[in-house]
């Protein structure tokens, strides 16, 4: 099988490719960065320059199915010209690429696109699941709207489409899990605002095997890419600091302090969803890391 991934170089494509590559597929990629292009065996890189419409179509050659995980973070204080950079680099990379299936032979048959949980509204207690049609009013659900409808244009190319809604991926090198572990090695941690906002969290081998079963088994339409037992901001914060041995003893960072910091990106660490795994395991995929407390074992 020879596949394309779209941010093949970030936390979730660099392991999913090493994944596609051990179990004998080919990966192709694109890069916008001409130092990055490499040429092995099962691993190949391709130029691409979207915002000026350039992508070297020898990318689709060969290939059954597109993982498109591109995507510029969110973790970046969103001035306007920074929120167009967050939603171009889902919305125009997705467009160019169906642009230019729309000129070209291809053998195309499924298209993958990370999403997010973020779509769903701030909920103490409502436990979302795919069929929810409650959508947020915040930016980062704006920018999944959006992302979500520029992956559902290829259903005109006869493309399976799935939509991949992830929660916050816990990983050792990037991502969440080292901002929030930090300060609490050096005694300083402690819970963000209420710190009982929700965090539907995935550990990064499993957003990676979800991937990867969608790929294989060929699933289509939207998935929750969460583990099954979501926890608070604060059991997530003691659980880090149990881990390391660390006491948090400092009172929860108020949440107009932590406003006043962000900006409108507080959203990130202020709200939270309560979200369903429910659908991607009744497709058979089984958890690595059902409890928080083994993901941060493993992963600390």
């Amino acid at each position: 099988m020879k596949i394309l991934i779209t941010g093949a170089t970030g936390l979730i494509g660099s392991r999913l490719s090493e994944k596609c590559i051990e179990q004998g597929m080919t990966v192709h990629y694109l890069t916008t960065s001409k130092d990055k292009l490499e040429n092995k065996e099962r691993y190949i890189g391709f130029y691409w320059d979207p915002e000026n419409n350039e992508i070297d179509t020898k990318a689709f050659q060969g290939v059954s199915a597109i993982i498109n995980l591109v995507g510029a973070t969110v973790s970046k204080r969103w001035t306007k010209s920074y929120k167009k950079v967050i939603m171009e680099s889902r919305t125009q990379t997705a467009n160019l690429i169906f642009e230019t299936l729309q000129q070209i032979s291809h053998d195309i048959k499924h298209f993958i696109s990370a999403s997010g949980v973020s779509i769903y509204p701030n909920s103490k207690t409502k436990l979302y699941t795919e069929e929810s049609k409650e959508v947020d009013d915040t930016f980062l659900a704006e920018v999944v709207v959006a992302w979500e409808a520029a992956a559902d244009q290829f259903k005109s190319l006869g493309m399976e489409v799935t939509k991949v809604r992830t929660g916050v991926v816990l990983s050792a090198e990037d991502g969440a899990l080292p901002k929030i572990a930090a300060p609490v090695k050096y005694w300083l941690g402690a819970p963000l605002g209420s710190g009982n906002q929700w965090q539907s969290w995935i550990h990064i081998d499993d957003i990676v095997g979800i991937y990867y079963h969608i790929l294989t088994n060929e699933l289509e339409g939207v998935f929750n890419a969460v583990a099954p037992n979501p926890v608070t901001n604060k059991k997530l914060t003691k659980q880090i600091a149990s881990k390391l041995q660390k006491p948090l003893w400092l009172p929860n960072v108020p949440g107009f302090i932590i406003r006043t910091m962000l900006g409108e990106m507080a959203v990130i660490v202020l709200k939270g969803q309560l979200v369903s795994s429910r659908k991607i395991e009744e497709h058979r995929y089984i958890f690595q890391y059902y409890n928080l407390e083994n993901a941060i074992d493993d992963l600390l």
